[in-house]
Parts: C-alpha cells; sequence; structure tokens
C-alpha cells in the first residue's frame, strides 16, 4: 500500500489534460509575468472569495510581509498573533523590525483564543493576526469585535484554509487583509510557490499592487519602498483550473475526516479534531492530539504510514525568535506541540488507506 501525505500525483493524473493544456497557452502566448493569465485568475479567486481585490504574489511568505506593509507595520510596533503556526507568521512580523506579542490557543481549536487577546494590547499595538490553522476557521467575530474597539487592523493568516467558511462566508473576506499560500500540497496548491493578497479596502488594494512591483505604478517611478513578488502566469493558469475542483476536495476532505473520526473515536488515548457547528473546516491537515506521540509517529512508519508534526516547536521557543515569550508562558500550545501528530490527507485518499492507518492505531493502543 503506497500512502502519501498528500498524493498530488493522483490528482494530476485526473486532471491532467487540463493542466497540459493550461500550461501550453501560456508557454505560446510568451506571457510568462503578469499578464492575462494572473488576471483572470485574481479575478476568480476574488470571486470565489467573495471579495473586492485579490493580488497574486509569489508565496504565501511575501503575502504575509506585503499585508503588514500595507498597513505601516514598523519598528517597535506590536502584533498580536499566536505562536502555534508555521514560522511565516512571525518571520514577516519580525522582518519588518515590530514585535509578535503571543496569544495562547484554544486547547479545542488550535487557534488563537480570543478571550486572550485583550490584555496582550499595548499602546504599541497595530494589528491582530489570527491563523485558520489546519483549514479551521478561527473566531473571527470575537476578533473583529476586539479590533474595532481598540482601532486595530485584521490580517488573516488563511495559507491552510482556501475554502473554509465561518458562519457563512469564506474566510479571507473578515480582517481588513487576508494572505494566502498557493504551495504544492495546499488544499488549492500551484506547481511551484504562488501566494496571494486580498481585501476588501481600496487603499490597501492600491499599497499591496505597489509593494508588490517595487513601490511602483508607473514603471520606473518608485513611490514607496517595495518589493518584487509576482505570480507566475503559468502557476496562475494551473491554479485557475484547480480552482473549479476546490469546493469538490474540501468536500472530500471532509469525509475523509469525517471517516476517521468515527473509526478513531472510540480510542481511549487519542484526541480527534473538533469542527463547530458553524464552521466549515477544510482539513488541509485531519491532526490528531495523542499520547506517546513519538513511538505513535515510529510505529506507523514501520508500517510505511507518513505523519508529521504541526508543529514540534512553538514560535515563541525557536532559537530566531526568542526573547518575545518566556517558556512556561504559553502552556496550551508547549503542551499540543509535544501531543500533534496530522495523519495522511488530500482528496484522493482510498477508504482502504483510511481503514489501515486508523487499525494500525488501533493496534498502537491495544
Amino acid at each position: 500500500m503506497n500512502i502519501q501525505m498528500v498524493d498530488l500525483k493522483r490528482q494530476y493524473s485526473k486532471i491532467k489534460s487540463q493542466i497540459d493544456n493550461a500550461i501550453h497557452e501560456v508557454i505560446d502566448s510568451t506571457q510568462f509575468i503578469l499578464g492575462k493569465k494572473v488576471q483572470e485568475f485574481e479575478q476568480n479567486a476574488a470571486n470565489y472569495l467573495g471579495v473586492k481585490y485579490a493580488v497574486g504574489v509569489a508565496n504565501g511568505t511575501d503575502a504575509l510581509q506585503i499585508a503588514l506593509m500595507a498597513i505601516g507595520l514598523g519598528k517597535d510596533d506590536e502584533v498580536i498573533t499566536t505562536p502555534f503556526t508555521f514560522v511565516a507568521t512571525t518571520e514577516a512580523i519580525v522582518m519588518l523590525g515590530a514585535k509578535p506579542v503571543y496569544v495562547d490557543i484554544d486547547p479545542v481549536t488550535y487557534n488563537l483564543n480570543p478571550n486572550q487577546i485583550e490584555e496582550k494590547i499595548t499602546s504599541r499595538t497595530k494589528a491582530i493576526l489570527p491563523v485558520h490553522l489546519y483549514g479551521n476557521p478561527a473566531e473571527m467575530d470575537e476578533i473583529l469585535s476586539i479590533a474595532k474597539k481598540y482601532n486595530l487592523f485584521v490580517i488573516e493568516d488563511s495559507a491552510q484554509a482556501f475554502g473554509a467558511i465561518y458562519k457563512g462566508k469564506k474566510v479571507c473576506s473578515f480582517g481588513d487583509i487576508a494572505c494566502i499560500s498557493f504551495f504544492p500540497s495546499k488544499n488549492l496548491g500551484c506547481y511551484g510557490d504562488g501566494g496571494m493578497v486580498v481585501t476588501n479596502n481600496d487603499e490597501l488594494h492600491e499599497k499591496v499592487r505597489m509593494i508588490a512591483s517595487h513601490g511602483s505604478k508607473v514603471r520606473y517611478v518608485h513611490e514607496i519602498l517595495g518589493m518584487n513578488s509576482r505570480l507566475d502566469a503559468i502557476q496562475a493558469a494551473i491554479l485557475n483550473v484547480k480552482l473549479n475542483y476546490i469546493d469538490e476536495w474540501n468536500d472530500r476532505r471532509n469525509y475523509f475526516a469525517k471517516l476517521y473520526t468515527e473509526k478513531l473515536s472510540s480510542i481511549e488515548n487519542v484526541k480527534t479534531p473538533t469542527q463547530k457547528d458553524y464552521v466549515k473546516h477544510i482539513y488541509h491537515q485531519y491532526t490528531i492530539r495523542v499520547e506517546r506521540r513519538d513511538e505513535l509517529q515510529k510505529f506507523l512508519s514501520s508500517k510505511n504510514i507518513p505523519t508529521a508534526i504541526h508543529y514540534p516547536i512553538p514560535l515563541h521557543l525557536q532559537p530566531a525568535f526568542r526573547g518575545f515569550a518566556e517558556e512556561g508562558s504559553l502552556p496550551e500550545s508547549e503542551k499540543a506541540a509535544k501531543q500533534v501528530i496530522s495523519l495522511p490527507m488530500h482528496p484522493d485518499l482510498l477508504e482502504e488507506e483510511i481503514e489501515f492507518i486508523t487499525n494500525s492505531i488501533k493496534e498502537f493502543y491495544s
């Protein structure tokens, strides 16, 4: 049995002719940078997400940095965020000379705990940056209410959540800006690096476009400090094809998540993910909490079952980001980091693969 964490080969085989045609169209046009295919994808993505503007950029990390630059984040400003996420979330803040201020996670959803945000707000706080971790929407109503009270920007890190829904609306449509990654393993992934910044704000949209193009609206006239961050036309063409399937694929992930949960919920040592009734969790990862995590991972590996740990070291304990919070100050994040393990999850899983994986976990704990 050849089980993959994410099986891009299976996916490609099902849409090969459409992908190949899209790539050849770009090559035939010789319009490789920006142009028609990028514009088409930006418009299609904006329509899908229910936002006014979408700007394709080079990757998800650039999307975060550009968004933070667009709100004017600078030296000694503070951004409230989570320590339990991929490094890019904090990296972008620190690269601009600002300070990440960590709020611990809700131990059930693994997302930023809104009940602990207000106590971390200071006169230097500029923004709140929630992450829709694993494809599970953060509590945006509460976060937006706090942001409004203190006149703060809200930037959604939606790198793992393209297509997730919170109270009837797609994530990415709540904050002042949202940031997306199209890394190949994402629910909507390209065949290289790619990212996007989306917003409903006219002024922020203009700034994002300028920043992503060397701070320029008119060629060779650079009004503000910018960078070079563009979504390749070939990647945009691939994403345009895949966008037609994203809801179907996310529904498949949901189905497989329910199957996993059904088969694992009887195991005392395993805590399965929780999905609240007002969200659509799109299961970028199917992540469980377990006892003896590292032993379980070795056991599954011996059966050729791949797993991953998202994330083994919270950001406040990473060597590059020491000094922003003390060890022990974010106990739920630190505990989760020692217990979580992600199982294979993609829309082309087979039910017999899930059966084998879950039976193997039962065997370990029996």
